[in-house]
């Protein structure tokens, strides 16, 4: 035989005993959860095991004949495991993800949110949060609620447009109401007699003049008034009379300011109908070392004074931040520096907050300005001797109380369409005859009178107003 032969035969020899040792390894499928295992158990000892990815999937000798599968992550692998005597056998192992706490998470998470369309996906440490909610809360809600479940949120969550802003009218009334009733009472008794001429008077008013002075031979004298009061009495037959005035003042109510302010909810508004003053304020300033003062002036607002900011409630009520305020310079308490007059504020300030619904009105009062202002006169040199000076002395007292009073209510605002016509207040009852009935009158078409009547009036001489065409 020759050597190539030879070779040949050795060849196919071992081809055939290869053919002969190598069996087809039996497969198996195996489907785990993470978190979970399966226990392999063989009929002869275990000679190795050999895992394709550890991460996925672990095997675990515990003991000659058995072998524990752990499922670790989410994914595919093999399992080969050799036992005496037998071939060596295969598991195909698919571990999924444990969904159990997921679907828990979701449920809890709908459950929050029951008037969303949320759809909750992911693997891992990652949430991924699609679909749509209500409001910009919503959505923040839930991705915390899902940053509790995995580390990496994607929120893909959508939110609708917020509506407009809507516009807030709001109509105020300061009001000033003087609580305090002045009584007057004044008294001026005259006798024009021959016997006796005289005049009595409590000197608050005017008193009656007499014109001139007759002897007793000539009794008859004249008077003049120059005011009458409101009580005159004379009794010709004793030539004695009287001028009285007793009357009661009494003011009721002073409108300050009737602001009408619209702006968009959740913003800031203010009025203010009065002015500013200055006022001097010293800083110094360091000038080549050393400290001079410098006065720089500033201005400080005063009059009547609104500040308010409404929002809309999820009821459709109006809330209303409201702060009104009236100032006026007092001089009386004013301070003097370095030659300027600093006027005092004398204020009245309020701050609250109400919810209000459309067309209601709320009022704020009780803000009270008492003042008592009281005079001295005294007659020169008299007035001011110890004791006997007080005969020469004479006082009087005011007292004011003025009461600040707002009523406040706000409105909704709708602006009007286009081509839609403003509504103009309501023209009062004519009182001059239209164009048609003078014609009518004036060329005697009575017949023609009804017809013409029915149409639009056309009033003679200027007009109040004009409706836009």
């Amino acid at each position: 035989m020759k050597l190539a032969d030879y070779v040949r035969c050795l060849a196919a020899l071992a081809a055939c005993t290869a053919g002969a040792g190598a069996q087809t390894l039996p497969e198996q499928e195996m489907t785990l959860t993470v978190g979970r295992g399966e226990l392999l158990q063989f009929n002869q000892d275990i000679q190795k095991v050999a895992v394709a990815e550890p991460k996925i999937a672990d095997a675990v000798v515990v003991s000659p004949r058995e072998v524990m599968i752990n499922a670790k992550g989410a994914g595919r692998t093999t399992v080969v495991i050799w036992e005496n005597g037998s071939p060596p056998a295969r598991y195909n192992v698919d571990v999924a993800p444990d969904t159990l706490l997921f679907e828990d998470f979701k449920k809890h998470l709908l459950a929050s949110i029951p008037d969303g369309h949320i759809d909750v996906s992911g693997s891992g440490d990652t949430v991924v949060l699609t679909g749509s909610v209500r409001t910009p809360e919503e959505s923040k809600r839930a991705a915390s609620l899902a940053a509790t479940r995995a580390k990496n949120v994607v929120n893909l969550l959508q939110v609708p447009p917020p509506p407009e802003p809507r516009q807030i009218l709001l109509q105020v009334k300061f009001a000033s109401v003087d609580r305090v009733r002045l009584n007057t009472l004044g008294f001026n008794l005259f006798s024009t007699s021959s016997k006796l001429q005289g005049l009595s008077s409590t000197e608050q008013f005017q008193s009656p003049r007499f014109s001139q002075l007759q002897t007793a031979q000539n009794a008859s004298s004249n008077i003049n008034f120059a005011d009458l009061l409101n009580l005159f009495a004379f009794r010709p037959d004793l030539n004695i009379g009287a001028t009285i005035k007793a009357l009661e003042d009494q003011n009721l109510l002073q409108i300050l300011a009737e602001p009408n302010l619209i702006v968009l909810e959740g913003r800031d508004a203010s009025f203010l109908a009065g002015g500013q003053f200055p006022f001097p304020t010293i800083t110094t300033t360091t000038t080549g070392g050393a400290v001079a003062p410098v006065i720089t002036v500033q201005f400080k607002p005063f009059g009547v004074k609104l500040d308010f900011t409404p929002t809309i409630t999820p009821s459709g009520a109006i809330d209303l931040k409201v702060a009104p305020e009236v100032s006026a310079l007092d001089f009386s308490n004013a301070v003097q520096l370095q030659g300027f007059l600093i006027p005092a504020l004398s204020q009245r300030r309020a701050e609250t907050e109400v919810i209000l619904k459309d067309g209601e009105s709320f009022a704020i009062a009780g803000l009270l300005d008492n003042r008592v202002v009281q005079e001295v006169a005294k007659v020169p040199w008299l007035g001011s001797v110890p004791v006997l000076g007080t005969l020469f002395k004479s006082r009087s007292s005011q007292k004011s109380t003025d009461e600040l009073l707002v009523v406040i209510t706000p409105h909704f605002v709708r602006p009007l369409a286009p081509g839609e016509k403003a509504r103009l207040p309501d023209f009062p009852e004519t009182f001059l005859p239209t164009v048609a009935e003078q014609k009518a009158k004036q060329g005697g078409k009575k017949g023609d009178a009804p017809a013409q009547a029915e149409q639009k009036p056309e009033f003679v001489g200027p007009r109040g107003y004009q409706e836009p065409k």
